[in-house]
């Protein structure tokens, strides 16, 4: 007998197991049982089984198995709706209590590059700190994207979607490159009026754009064959003093002209828009300060402040007018 299709927004909590909730949300994010067995150390049987049991206990049909993996029926959309609730809120209330209990404590590695890490997280750590003085963060800047199901780090922000089914990995924002020269350099050489006015000036590269052309904008290929760049680093501080102090035109992440605002941003199109990730596995984000870290990633990059992160390019001339409207169009489409 084919189970109902569950449709009440409530759900019957004195019947549920929440490890079988648990089990079913990895599913449905990995829309494969063989891929949750992996992420969460137990065998394909025990994960069908619990997957059966939960749809037992709700009498609804979850998921449509197949030999290309699991699908979400519409019942089970409704249900995975309402166990994200029910993790943010179960999230919220272990905060609180450690608040109110013993304190978190721990070494946590954090591995990021080196842009997002120095000059917007570490500037954070403090405030961090302050709520949670027991807790070690061990930032380390990498160059390449760590392996965090092999151990290379606790947590890592990364510019490439892991593939690996153990490690969990949140989208959590855009980084939108666009140019910045100094003052003292546009009083001198004047602005560029298009991307492809830059073999007119001493232009700024950082080592890593070079591996990363493939996936910016097509023109940012054209543009790299035309500019004989100045000065090539693998250092972004390094590219930013020497940026700072009239060395040239730089491309930088817009969000650089909020901690650094000597640079100035030039009135010329978004170079190339790139996606990071929050990577960790499921062990870190069972032991409380791994997850107090986690969450404290996540909020930061959710943060009004935050608004450089979103899809939407936001130009820093900008900002002031935009932002208001920014934030609510992201809240009424969550």
């Amino acid at each position: 007998m084919a189970r109902a299709q569950w449709k009440d927004a409530g759900m019957p909590s004195e019947r549920l197991n929440w490890d079988n909730l648990r089990v079913f949300m990895v599913v449905a994010e990995l829309s494969s049982m063989k891929a949750a067995s992996v992420r969460l150390g137990e065998s394909p049987p025990t994960i069908g089984r619990k997957i059966d049991d939960l749809e037992t206990e709700l009498n609804v049909q979850l998921l449509n198995r197949s030999t290309r993996g699991v699908e979400l029926t519409e019942a089970g959309k409704n249900v995975l709706a309402q166990a994200k609730k029910m993790a943010d809120a179960a999230n919220y209330l272990r905060r609180q209590s450690n608040d109110k209990g013993q304190p978190a404590e721990g070494t946590v590695t954090l591995a990021t590059g080196d842009g997002l890490g120095p000059y917007w997280i570490a500037p954070r750590i403090p405030e961090f700190h302050r709520a949670n003085p027991r807790i070690q963060i061990k930032m380390n800047v990498v160059e390449k994207a760590p392996d965090v199901g092999a151990g290379d780090a606790d947590i890592a922000i990364q510019f490439t979607e892991p593939k690996q089914h153990d490690v969990i990995a949140r989208r959590m924002g855009t980084l939108h490159y666009i140019s910045f020269a100094s003052r003292e350099y546009l009083d001198e050489h004047g602005e560029p009026n298009s991307l492809f006015e830059y073999f007119k000036h001493r232009s700024i590269l950082h080592q890593a754009y070079v591996h990363q052309i493939e996936r910016w904008a097509p023109k940012m290929s054209e543009l790299r064959k035309l500019v004989s760049f100045a000065f090539v680093t693998n250092s972004a501080s390094a590219m930013i003093e020497v940026c700072k102090n009239g060395g040239g035109v730089a491309l930088l992440p817009s969000y650089i002209g909020t901690v650094e605002p000597s640079l100035v941003p030039l009135e010329l199109p978004e170079v190339a828009p790139i996606q990071f990730w929050l990577t960790y596995t499921e062990r870190v984000w069972r032991q409380p300060s791994g997850r107090i870290v986690i969450d404290w990633l996540k909020d930061m990059f959710e943060a009004e402040d935050a608004f450089w992160f979103t899809e939407h390019f936001v130009h820093p001339n900008r900002a002031h007018t935009l932002k208001p409207y920014l934030k609510a169009d992201e809240s009424a489409g969550s």
